[in-house]
């Protein structure tokens, strides 16, 4: 990889990124610019060997891939900022803000320049994110580069852009349900009578184990529920009493609504 990439916002997913194609060894630090307002804050990155800057415009002439991880809020202004310096021919541009379609950049930059959706995780920055992407104008040889490289800080699915604010709250969002449920349990794992520390290392471990067998048997989580469960049970009994108080539903109705959240945040 002999290309040079701007992330304009260094948050946690702009730094994720970076920092999981760098571990991954897509591509040397010193081909990643990284762009904040205050660039003061960034002495890891720079001592890591990034680029910084705090000029938008200047820090996306001359690469060939522009990741756009600002706000949703701050999107409209930032894409003004870099108009300019565009180069439709040259740059390819990804953008991994939740709510905003390819549609929405091309308006502010120009038709004729390339656009593709990505929405990773933050498990991104250790090589493990879910990041589904998608485009309504790149080309096949663009999106095969944009999958490669997502590929190698995670999983991949190209999906249709239409379910990108669906995919934001499965996969991005879902990252905080998943924790919130491991940390949950670790409570539970304290009230039954162990220490805190032992209780979180059961319970990150029960649920990487869990993940584990879905991904590396190719079962369906009940298959795997099935042979933990027996007549008159203990986990039968555990289960039940979940649904009984909603665990399932709660979830569902917490995925929809993170989605319905996702898809106006460019307005709001």
């Amino acid at each position: 990889m002999n290309k040079k990439i701007t992330i304009i916002g260094s948050g946690n997913i702009g730094l994720s990124l970076a920092k999981g194609l760098v571990n991954k060894t897509y591509c040397k630090a010193e081909d990643i610019t990284l762009t904040r307002r205050n660039i003061k804050l960034m002495t890891e990155e720079v001592a890591a060997g990034f680029k910084v800057s705090d000029d938008n415009l200047t820090a996306i002439e001359g690469v060939d891939v522009v990741v756009l991880a600002v706000l949703p809020q701050q999107l409209k202004k930032v894409l003004t900022q870099l108009a300019p310096a565009v180069n439709p021919e040259k740059q390819l541009f990804v953008s991994v803000i939740s709510g905003v379609s390819c549609a929405d950049v091309r308006k502010e930059l120009g038709e004729n320049v390339q656009v593709i959706r990505a929405m990773p995780n933050t498990a991104i920055s250790i090589g493990q994110s879910m990041t589904c992407v998608a485009t309504d104008n790149a080309s096949e040889e663009n999106l095969n580069e944009v999958v490669t490289l997502f590929e190698t800080v995670g999983a991949v699915v190209t999906i249709q852009e239409d379910l990108m604010t669906s995919a934001t709250a499965l996969c991005a969002c879902g990252i905080a349900f998943f924790l919130r449920s491991i940390r949950a349990a670790s409570q539970g794992g304290v009230e039954i009578g162990f220490h805190a520390h032992d209780a979180l290392k059961m319970a990150v471990q029960t649920a990487k184990g869990a993940a584990d067998l879905l991904l590396l048997n190719e079962t369906h989580p009940e298959t795997e529920i099935d042979k933990v469960t027996s007549p008159k049970g203990c986990t039968i009994a555990g289960l039940n009493e979940m649904e009984h108080n909603g665990f399932s539903s709660s979830l569902i109705k917490g995925i929809k609504l993170s989605a319905k959240k996702a898809g106006g945040l460019y307005n709001e």
